[in-house]
């Protein structure tokens, strides 16, 4: 198993969550079929780890198993969520992983740790706290918001700061979505049904 480089292209692969999810596994188990060998897998700077999709897909024929409805039927959605509250990452992490809309969730802890595994991870979605120590989200948007590599990428902040507080730190760049907290989880399914929903129509409009 490789540690540093990527084995697939950045988008042709899954974090664990997603692959148990798509297996029918436990995360444990996925683990142990990486330490095996019998899923493809590397890991980030950061040490997230990522298993290749065409290892999957070949597990799935080596079992016999039907390729996974959640795959064929939608697009994935990689999200990053970054925020130094535990209780908070923990509720979107599981969220995400019973969610109908298919979504494949890495969480961090700090926007200086989101900004060393951004490129690898390239999320379609960055759900961010604006207040937390060392890179706060306000210095994590701004950086992004100046690449265009993430040029595309749907960024939603999230805070208990009032809109006054978040305008004297130099407010939101543009094209940022802000929700107070506690964010509600009714929306974010919305909001997650939306951007899959206009992805689809981009691409359906692509093969005219």
């Amino acid at each position: 198993m490789s540690t540093s480089t990527p084995i697939e292209s950045t988008e042709n692969y899954c974090g664990t969550t997603y692959a148990a999810r798509l297996l029918g596994l436990s995360v444990g188990t996925i683990q142990s079929l990486v330490e095996k060998n019998e899923l493809q897998a590397w890991k980030t700077q950061g040490g997230h780890r990522r298993i290749s999709m065409p290892s999957i897909r070949a597990y799935q024929r080596r079992h016999n198993m039907p390729v996974t409805m959640i795959e064929n039927s939608h697009p994935t959605l990689k999200v990053l969520v970054v925020d130094d509250d535990p209780v908070a990452r923990e509720m979107l992490s599981m969220f995400s992983s019973r969610s109908e809309v298919p979504l494949d969730c890495t969480v961090m802890s700090s926007g200086l740790e989101a900004l060393i595994d951004m490129s690898s991870i390239h999320p379609d979605i960055l759900i961010v706290d604006l207040n937390m120590p060392g890179v706060d989200g306000f210095a994590l948007l701004r950086t992004l918001r100046r690449n265009p590599q993430f040029a595309r990428m749907s960024c939603l902040a999230v805070s208990g700061l009032s809109s006054q507080e978040i305008e004297a730190r130099g407010g939101l760049p543009e094209g940022v979505i802000f929700m107070p907290k506690p964010l509600s989880m009714n929306w974010l399914n919305g909001f997650f049904a939306a951007i899959i929903a206009t992805r689809q129509s981009e691409f359906l409009a692509s093969l005219t």
